[in-house]
């Protein structure tokens, strides 16, 4: 009888025990390629999702245009995050399944001078020129969404030649040229400017010449964890992500 009475207990261990294994074997690793306009958001979140679930994120941050030439290379991922534009890209060239394309968040371009430098009146597009006029010198990154958005509005605005012989180009590090006093302004993501250590936001570009950036996430249509994909990026939309976002300098979801 005693050892009767002691066998629901270990088959009650021995069931624990397979759910636990099987537990186990069911966490898997995402790898997740993501543009740096949701970099702050994504290095929050991440953790509690892997918390939550078990499963492990490998994140590899860059710009955008960057990511695609990676991806179009042969780079293996199994979610990604990128600017609308490169994104459908990707959706075109069969990389990113398109059912799967959704808005995780749109920024707005502003700019920012080093810590403790005056800070320029922007608050309208006249305004802005003389700011950028009166600047020794002006960077952006000219391969990133902001900065070939910018790029265009100078053109627009007739000042592009004007200011060329002070513009510095950067590749991804824009806003570190101005906190090491290499260049006196940096025009980008609000939400890529206020992480940066050593610089101030002056604030966003004028109403009348701002442009939102939307940051699109798709699944891999060579994703080896596409359920686990699909699963994080609901876990970067839902309700949670919400406060986070708008935390960042970035506004949830967005039209594209």
């Amino acid at each position: 009888m005693a050892v009767c009475s002691r066998m629901p207990t270990m088959a009650g261990l021995g069931l624990f025990l397979v759910l636990a294994s099987g537990a186990v074997a069911r966490a898997g690793e995402i790898k997740v390629l993501s543009t740096v306009g949701v970099k702050s958001v994504v290095e929050e979140m991440a953790p509690q999702y892997e918390q939550k679930t078990g499963h492990k994120l490998a994140i590899t941050f860059g710009l955008a245009t960057t990511l695609k030439r990676q991806i179009e290379g042969g780079e293996a991922f199994d979610l990604a995050i990128m600017t609308g534009a490169v994104a459908d890209e990707l959706i075109k060239q069969g990389k990113l399944v398109a059912a799967t394309r959704t808005n995780v968040a749109r920024g707005g371009i502003g700019i920012a001078v080093r810590a403790g430098a005056p800070k320029p009146d922007i608050g309208s597009v006249d305004a802005l020129k003389r700011a950028l006029f009166a600047a020794k010198s002006i960077t952006y990154n000219k391969e990133g969404g902001s900065g070939i958005y910018f790029a265009a509005l100078l053109e627009r605005l007739g000042i592009a030649e004007d200011l060329k012989p002070k513009t510095k180009l950067a590749t991804g590090n824009a806003p570190e040229l101005v906190a090491a006093g290499e260049a006196e302004m940096v025009v980008q993501l609000i939400t890529e400017l206020l992480p940066v250590r050593g610089i101030e936001l002056v604030g966003p570009l004028p109403a009348e010449v701002q442009n939102y950036i939307v940051l699109v996430a798709g699944v891999g249509t060579q994703a080896k964890e596409p359920a686990l994909a699909k699963d994080f990026l609901q876990f970067l939309t839902g309700p949670a992500a919400g406060p986070v976002i708008k935390a960042k300098g970035l506004e949830p979801g967005g039209s594209s």
